[in-house]
């Protein structure tokens, strides 16, 4: 968002997660991306404090119908890039994971994945895909993840840390 009067970037995370920007008279939209990319570690800690209890029913509708419209595009971008089929996605409100893989296919995700910060999100839906390699957590499975996203570890701890405050 341009605002005339507005002297630098400023940065806020909205009540369902999604990250505003101002962009200042003179400033650019690479420049704010810039911003936010600097800022990722805010947002993430804004984000983990929005626990979904502190959300109306009508934010968590809402909510839940972004991560409908926002993650099966996604995993399916992230399944063509890695020669994957997904047969089927579906958003639920699991309270235990991120996400499943059955050995149909068909891949299950938590709707709170949209509060998390895009390379959080994204390895998790990486980690899934590789199940539809190896349907287990060996360390074969593992090697595939962290050719698939060499910042997996990363993103784990932020899941360690931050996670708890989603569910």
């Amino acid at each position: 968002m341009r605002h005339r009067r507005a002297r630098r970037y400023l940065l806020r995370v909205e009540h369902d997660g999604r990250v505003r920007v101002t962009i200042p008279r003179g400033g650019s939209k690479r420049e704010a991306d810039e911003f936010v990319r600097r800022h990722t570690e805010w947002v993430a800690r804004q984000r983990a404090r929005l626990t979904p209890s502190a959300f109306s029913a009508d934010d968590r509708v809402a909510l839940r119908e972004r991560a409908r419209r926002e993650l099966p595009p996604r995993l399916l971008e992230l399944a063509a890039q890695h020669g994957l089929t997904v047969t089927g996605v579906s958003i639920r409100n699991q309270r235990t994971r991120w996400g499943s893989c059955g050995r149909d296919g068909r891949i299950s995700l938590n709707w709170r994945l949209v509060l998390m910060p895009p390379d959080v999100r994204d390895y998790v839906l990486i980690h899934e895909l590789m199940h539809l390699k190896r349907l287990d957590h060996s360390p074969a499975y593992w090697k595939l993840v962290a050719a698939a996203c060499p910042g997996y570890r990363e993103a784990r701890h932020w899941l360690r840390v931050n996670g708890p405050a989603l569910r």
